[in-house]
């Protein structure tokens, strides 16, 4: 058994392990869940460490026959693109399970339900056959709705069956879109994702096109694109905190991952559809800034501002050059960090006030000064300031869209300046003003929470002052993947 498949097989023995243990047994059951997140985070950096950076081909392969007649494959690789992701899958599952010990009610379920959800998510990044991507893909859907409508707020049902509902009408545009590929494959020729790359470069110009749009509606839900995003703030709410983490620092990314993958699969597509894609980003950074900025439910807050960041990954894409898709990894790691940071402290937070109207508080810093730092740091990064990991990611989206549509760039300027805004706002009405009297009792962040918060605002503002590590991991795939590109639209 190779280390990619050790890894993916983890969560699944953890699951298994979780089904033998007596639901009573609480203590034990967070116990064995923790310490599988934590085995298969330890994996995802070994990997890192073992991985060649100046190799930007996929590395680690593992690959054996599903079905001869349909030439599925259990094929699993990881590169530039994949690598990140799957490390920042299995570090925010650990954090949100930390953050999870305050669900009491079926905390088997919740527990299996998060490594079934982690099991999926590291498959799609891991996968390197299309059928098997579209299984991990789709699996990821069971436990994210039984999570929400079993452990979420009040509109618990409304939110998941919406998220179904959305999720599952693009996966139709995806799996058409994949249909329509295969119909250029050799008999028996599989679906490896190598062997449909070729194939779909036979197919005639136009229909790239309609093949890529299909997959801009199934990626795009998940990112999520605007106007595809009616889902994602309902959700947010409604879900559990830790939950959230998980939806928004990781759920979100799979979207940008797979439109990233087709477009250097359909360059000349990708190309025709230029403009489209960065009317597409500018429309959702703008709009998603300016929902955020007029939130007072927190949790709905950093939902639209993820509506914003993925625009803002989405223009990375639409860029086509070799900084801009380089940005778009450090992006998606970088809102994977800040997201997650912010939907965990909010969560905290709200678990000690059950409020989460910004209108609410006032000079939380004088009774809750840990937790003020590390949310100040947060808001920093979610508007890019230097010195945090936003700020890289975002001089990237800037210089890459610079390169490609000019001054059209002030409109992401435009956007930055209402993150900011919105940003500074919260800072504002959190921590200062008086101390309102319901507000002076409120006990500040725990160890188990210290620590979970504690690892990613390290993380942020460590590849805030030192991203060499983090843009070397990628450059070597993503300036493989820039090159296919141009030559292709050359």
């Amino acid at each position: 058994m190779g280390i990619l498949s050790l890894l993916l097989l983890t969560p699944a023995i953890g699951i298994l392990i979780l089904a033998l243990v007596p639901g009573q047994n609480t203590n034990q059951i967070r116990l064995v869940a923790n310490l599988i997140a934590a085995v298969a985070f330890l994996l995802s950096c070994w990997l890192v460490v073992i991985y060649d950076i100046q190799d930007g081909s996929l590395q680690f392969t593992e690959q054996f026959v599903l079905n001869p007649k349909l030439g599925t494959a259990f094929a699993l690789g990881v590169d530039g693109l994949s690598l990140p992701m799957v490390v920042l899958a299995t570090l925010l599952t650990s954090i949100a399970l930390l953050a999870s010990f305050n669900i009491t009610n079926s905390v088997k379920g919740y527990h299996i339900s998060i490594l079934m959800l982690q099991f999926g998510m590291v498959g799609v990044f891991l996968s390197q056959d299309w059928s098997l991507f579209y299984i991990f893909w789709e699996l990821t859907l069971i436990p994210l709705f039984l999570l929400i409508a079993r452990w979420g707020g009040v509109r618990r049902n409304v939110a998941s069956i919406n998220f179904v509902l959305y999720t599952m009408g693009g996966s139709i545009f995806m799996l058409i879109s994949l249909l329509a590929i295969s119909q250029y494959m050799p008999v028996h020729g599989g679906t490896l994702m190598s062997s449909m790359t070729i194939a779909a470069q036979s197919m005639p110009k136009n229909e790239q096109i309609w093949v890529l749009l299909g997959f801009l509606i199934g990626f795009g839900v998940k990112m999520p694109v605007f106007p595809l995003h009616g889902w994602l703030p309902l959700a947010h709410v409604e879900a559990p905190s830790p939950v959230s983490i998980l939806l928004s620092g990781i759920l979100l990314k799979m979207g940008a991952y797979g439109l990233i993958r087709v477009v250097v699969m359909l360059p000349e597509a990708a190309q025709t559809l230029q403009s489209l894609l960065i009317t597409l980003a500018l429309i959702g950074m703008i709009y998603g800034g300016v929902l955020a900025w007029r939130q007072t439910d927190m949790k709905a807050m950093v939902a639209y501002s993820s509506v914003s960041h993925m625009g803002v990954i989405l223009l990375d894409i639409a860029t086509l050059n070799n900084t801009g898709i380089i940005g778009a990894v450090l992006q998606m790691t970088a809102h994977g960090l800040v997201a997650g940071a912010m939907f965990l402290l909010v969560g905290l937070l709200y678990e000690r006030t059950h409020t989460r109207n910004i209108l609410d508080y006032s000079s939380l810093v004088r009774v809750m000064p840990r937790f003020a730092l590390f949310m100040t740091i947060t808001l920093f990064a979610a508007m890019g300031l230097p010195g945090t990991v936003g700020f890289i990611a975002e001089l990237h989206a800037i210089i890459g869209g610079f390169q490609e549509w000019g001054n059209l760039m002030i409109l992401l300027g435009v956007s930055i300046l209402i993150g900011t805004a919105y940003a500074m706002r919260t800072i504002g009405m959190l921590f200062t003003g008086p101390v309102k009297p319901q507000m002076r009792d409120i006990e500040d962040l725990k160890l188990y929470e210290l620590v979970a918060a504690g690892v990613l605002v390290v993380a942020i503002v460590l590849f805030g002052l030192w991203p060499t590590p983090l843009i070397n991991l990628s450059t070597a795939t993503m300036s493989q993947m820039s090159d296919i590109i141009s030559q292709s639209i050359q």
